[in-house]
């Protein structure tokens, strides 16, 4: 081949190349001039419905100015709020605005997504589609991806499907024009409230179909206790929780009962027990209260008559039992006495039997949430409370085989059986046992004026478990002086509780309970821990 042939043939390959290279780089340049339309695409997209959607700023959150205001405010600003709670049937067609939390998001397509939005156990489930007044494929894609638990506003107009919407509190479902998202939760959270939610039994049938469901464990749950009271059946126990402090309130002002507020910083060791948190009062020796009973004593001595308290009580026991607590909310009460001990017991009763009728009808909604995730039977108690003596119900455990000190305490497995026994009998779960041994009673209670090993006081029990301790209290000084000595207690230590009974003080009597006991045993929920809104217990200080 001559060298003309071959520059021929090195140009033509060299024009190939080039060619080649000239061809990749309009393809590029092509796919970049596409790239570069869609993304102008979405830009003009974004800007036409951004109004609609997105996140919200803190400057904007913290600006009450108008002038200043952004999309989110703006949109609110006109609008009233419907609790999510509130979204029935009624609202048909109407345009609402609700916050809530971010429950679940289910991403259908490009242009569909669904939102449950859950808002004080309450939940609603929200579509979000293209098809919608100025709802964008953007917004779509911005509502499926929202972190669960977000807080978010949402604005759309009120639809009733024909078919029932599973998985909601409230069955209608509201089509999305706006959403604000106005603080993000972590795309991970600690525990899922749906797991914390779950029952033993969905638990337990899933194991039997195949299939394993987390179960959330006791401690995990008090580690992220925030997370965990967001459930429906939590939701449900503090609102009854709250309901039992009010039905006590409003009886007791009812009936002349006065409100009172007692030191919980008090000197010596409170009520002569062990068990107290000692600490440094400006160098004086001090602890927290066990209770608020030498106080509220004082208090009828003062010539209140007829006082209660609801406050923080602490003991530092070490017990790990279902019942115990460290700190708890206690439920006190003393009052003048006329005649008999039973005018206190009459109290308990009517008390009671009325918190009972009215939790049963003002938290029907919360019981049944309780209910679906800890399955419970109702409490069954008469009208009037049953009452047996101490020796009746020792007489009923003999009887039934069990051997018990009749001048001692009952134990827990002993309580338990006679509330069985009582059961059986009685057909109740909530009686009153009185005149229990001196000997198992603290220094202020009175003996029995016919047996003086036995005293004018006594126990409540609920299902089988004592719930409140009440008495009759010594009111003679020199009595009282002598009671606390012979239990070991310093009187110097009490002085001043001791020196307010020589000025004059009436016959009296009380009681106490523990508010979290009361909740717990109504709902036969079998541990305190469920009913103490962030729980102290001897190994948990946090959160």
């Amino acid at each position: 081949m001559s060298s003309e042939s071959k520059e021929q043939q090195l140009s033509k390959k060299a024009a190939k190349k080039e060619a080649a290279k000239q061809e990749k780089l309009r393809r590029r340049q092509e796919a970049a001039a596409l790239s570069s339309a869609a993304s102008s695409l979405s830009v003009e997209e974004d800007d036409r419905f951004s109004s609609n959607y997105g996140d919200v700023s803190l400057p904007e959150l913290k600006s009450c100015s108008q002038t200043d205001a952004g999309h989110w405010s703006l949109a609110i600003s006109s609008m009233e709020w419907t609790p999510v709670g509130a979204l029935t049937q009624d609202l048909k067609e109407k345009e609402v605005l609700i916050r809530g939390r971010v429950h679940i998001t289910r991403p259908v397509s490009k242009n569909m997504a669904f939102v449950v939005v859950r808002e004080k156990g309450f939940t609603v489930q929200c579509l979000v589609t293209t098809q919608g007044e100025g709802v964008s494929r953007q917004m779509v894609k911005f509502v499926a991806g929202l972190n669960r638990e977000s807080i978010v506003d949402a604005i759309g107009v009120v639809s009733v499907p024909g078919n029932p919407i599973k998985g909601t509190t409230q069955q209608v479902e509201i089509h999305l024009r706006k959403l604000y998202c106005v603080n993000k939760a972590l795309p991970t959270l600690p525990i899922n409230v749906d797991d914390a939610a779950r029952s033993d039994a969905e638990i337990e049938a899933a194991l039997q179909s195949g299939d394993k469901l987390p179960r959330v464990n006791q401690d995990t749950r008090l580690n992220f206790r925030v997370l965990d009271i967001r459930t429906p059946a939590n939701q449900g126990i503090f609102r009854i929780q709250c309901q039992v402090g009010t039905i006590f309130r409003q009886f007791l002002l009812s009936e002349g009962f006065v409100e009172i507020h007692t030191p919980k910083l008090i000197a010596g060791s409170s009520e002569g027990g062990s068990a107290v948190f000692k600490l440094d009062y400006k160098g004086q020796p001090a602890c927290l209260a066990q209770s608020p009973q030498l106080h509220k004593q004082m208090a009828i001595c003062g010539d209140f008559g007829r006082v209660f308290e609801i406050g923080p009580v602490f003991r530092a026991e070490d017990s790990f039992t279902h019942r115990h607590l460290c700190e708890f909310t206690g439920l006190d009460v003393e009052m003048e006495i006329k005649k008999h001990y039973s005018e206190v017991m009459d109290i308990v009763d009517r008390l009671f039997v009325t918190m009972f009728d009215g939790l049963n009808e003002r938290c029907q909604k919360e019981l049944e949430a309780v209910g679906r995730q800890y399955p419970f039977e109702p409490l069954k108690y008469k009208p009037k409370t049953l009452r047996l003596t101490f020796e009746e119900g020792v007489q009923m455990l003999k009887d039934a085989g069990v051997e018990v000190d009749p001048l001692g305490d009952l134990n827990t497995e002993a309580e338990r059986k006679l509330g069985q026994l009582v059961l059986e009998k009685y057909d109740t779960e909530f009686y009153i046992l009185h005149r229990y041994p001196l000997a198992v009673r603290p220094f202020y209670t009175m003996p029995c004026y016919d047996n003086a090993l036995y005293s004018n006081s006594f126990d409540v029990f609920i299902r089988g478990e004592e719930i409140i301790s009440g008495a009759q209290r010594v009111h003679v000084p020199e009595f009282l002086a002598e009671r606390a000595l012979a239990c070991g207690i310093d009187v110097n230590t009490i002085s001043t509780y001791i020196d307010s009974f020589r000025y004059g003080a009436p016959p009296h009597g009380g009681f106490g309970v523990g508010l979290e006991r009361v909740v717990m045993l109504f709902c036969a929920l079998g541990n305190i821990r469920k009913t103490s809104l962030f729980p102290r217990d001897p190994q948990r200080i946090a959160p």
